[in-house]
């Protein structure tokens, strides 16, 4: 994967939270603020998959039973 840098301008006590908990925990920052850029991405497309699902019809409990073979026993 190519690397490439990016500046943006944030509150120094962003900035110095984050110096603190990586020197705490021995992380680089480049590493922590690449995987917090990654999980807001994710957490952006689940919300968009949730707006697709969220007015799919649903199931009753006794129709999931009957799909998973249960036959009304958990």
């Amino acid at each position: 994967m190519a690397l490439v840098q990016i500046a943006t301008r944030i509150d120094s006590r962003i900035k110095q939270a984050v110096e603190e908990v990586c020197t705490q925990r021995g992380l680089k920052i480049g590493r922590f603020v690449q995987d917090a850029l990654l999980d807001k991405l994710e957490e952006l497309e689940d919300i968009e998959d949730l707006k697709a699902i969220r007015f799919e019809p649903t199931k009753s409990w006794t129709d999931v039973l009957s799909d998973l073979e249960l036959d009304g026993e958990v």
